[in-house]
């Protein structure tokens, strides 16, 4: 009888114990949305807080120690225009800083953008990729592209331009810009000096190519 009550309450402690660790199974992970940002005026530009900029015209912000939301600027997608398709590095792949990171298509230009930081990237906005104009009307916000894992964020974002030097650096770039496309340049400069959409598609293929390699570095 004795040996009858003992596996009784043996039976008893082990159903509790799976119940209760059923009802204490952490949630499955999933990517954070962006988090609100805060816009300044600058030279003309509207510039988001905090974001560190890579030399081909792509972000990065730094949501953790060793995690970094990337996307592509306002630069970038005032001359692409309307995008039509993001193809990305899938996730679990190591990318390093300034390497291919993904490729966009916008009427037929095609265009390859760099990472500017390195690591492993962790998560793609699917919203962005099933709507590629969304990175083109929300870029620094909704229209993100991936998270990056960085051991060496910190590293990394002292080769990015940021704080003060984001405002000339993008004027910088409008003055190189207007030099490069000549007499277009009136037409095709919005107020602040922002290129209109779809530049890239409006010129011939060589200015077309040249413009690729200047802005974004590939």
């Amino acid at each position: 009888m004795s040996i009858l009550i003992v596996l009784l309450m043996f039976l008893l402690v082990m159903s509790v114990s799976y119940f209760r660790a059923q009802t204490e199974l952490p949630a499955k992970p999933h990517a954070a949305g962006p988090r609100p940002i805060r816009m300044e005026h600058a030279y003309g530009f509207q510039l988001p807080e905090g974001y560190c900029f890579h030399p081909g015209h792509t972000w990065a912000l730094k949501e953790g120690p060793e995690t970094a939301r990337v996307g592509i600027d306002a630069f970038a997608t005032n001359l692409l225009g309307r995008i039509d398709r993001i193809d990305v590095m899938g996730e679990n792949r190591w990318v390093r800083q300034g390497q291919k990171l993904m490729t966009v298509k916008s009427v037929d230009v095609v265009v390859d953008f760099l990472s500017p930081v390195e690591g492993v990237v962790t998560a793609l906005n699917s919203d962005a990729l099933s709507d590629p104009g969304l990175v083109a009307r929300d870029p620094y916000s909704q229209g993100w592209i991936a998270t990056v894992k960085s051991p060496e964020l910190a590293t990394n974002q002292h080769n990015l331009v940021q704080g003060s030097m984001v405002a000339p650096w993008l004027q910088n770039s409008i003055t190189r810009l207007n030099s490069m496309v000549g007499p277009l340049a009136p037409t095709m400069a919005a107020d602040g000096g922002i290129p209109l959409g779809g530049l890239l598609s409006r010129v011939e293929p060589e200015l077309r190519q040249k413009l690729a390699k200047e802005f974004f570095l590939s």
